[in-house]
């Protein structure tokens, strides 16, 4: 769309994201999973994972992962976050198998030879999707991978999901929102604090939630922000996948 002001004037065009909501899949089998409903006012729905690795080994440092988690955990009436050294694979895979929801505020490695190689960087090391495959994860609902390029693909192969946002579908998650390339250490916050806010107010109304809805009204916010409209890179990536 044109996302610029009209000459002279203080409106925008209208575009795509004025009129609908985006949502991708990467295969049909994905939109057959039973979308999540709770009960208004039950505390004890949804149960938080947050992940944050500010100073992975051997990696870039993202220290601003550890300020968004803490404002999910803010939001999210029960929540696990495991920081930094207590981030660890062993750590993250026990602690997804007893939340509904889990956050990965780090970093994401494409595999494009081999997609289950594709990764997460935790502390000690890569949690693979080969690895996640392999565990019973009955809880599985929503999956936020805050992480840069996890929605991915390959060029080479242009028709198939190689990349870690589908493999979470796979891997059981009804709901996942990824990143299509790199995004701002310092926007993302700002795009989780709104997204969860969204949630919460969902979980608190009842009935089916709908991620897809929280992603869209968190990008608006965004660009409603001054500057923000024409940073047309760093609210574009934030994609949404599943139910």
């Amino acid at each position: 769309g044109i996302y610029s002001k009209h000459e002279g004037t203080s409106t925008h065009s209208q575009t795509i994201v004025d009129i609908a909501v985006s949502s991708y899949t990467p295969t049909l089998e994905a939109l057959l999973k039973p979308r999540t409903k709770v009960t208004a006012g039950d505390t004890e729905y949804p149960k938080a994972l947050v992940v944050s690795q500010p100073a992975t080994p051997n990696c870039d440092p993202i220290p601003n992962t550890r300020t968004e988690a803490e404002i999910i955990t803010s939001l999210v009436g029960q929540s696990t976050h495991l920081d930094d050294t207590s981030g660890t694979v062993q750590a993250v895979l026990e602690g997804m198998a007893k939340h509904d929801w889990v956050h990965l505020a780090c970093h994401g490695v494409q595999s494009r030879a081999d997609p289950t190689n594709s990764a997460f960087a935790l502390y000690d090391g890569r949690l693979t999707l080969s690895m996640l495959m392999s565990h019973h994860l009955p809880n599985a609902d929503l999956a936020v991978l805050s992480a840069c390029q996890t929605a991915t693909g390959d060029e080479t192969l242009s028709e198939e999901a190689v990349h870690l946002s589908a493999g979470m579908l796979n891997v059981g998650y009804k709901s996942v929102v990824g990143t299509m390339w790199s995004i701002s250490d310092y926007i993302a916050p700002d795009v989780m604090r709104e997204f969860y806010t969204v949630m919460a107010e969902q979980v608190k109304a009842g009935g089916e939630l709908q991620p897809a809805y929280a992603l869209h009204e968190a990008i608006k916010a965004l660009r409603s922000k001054p500057g923000r409209t024409n940073e047309f890179l760093r609210w574009v990536p934030f994609v949404h996948f599943g139910l």
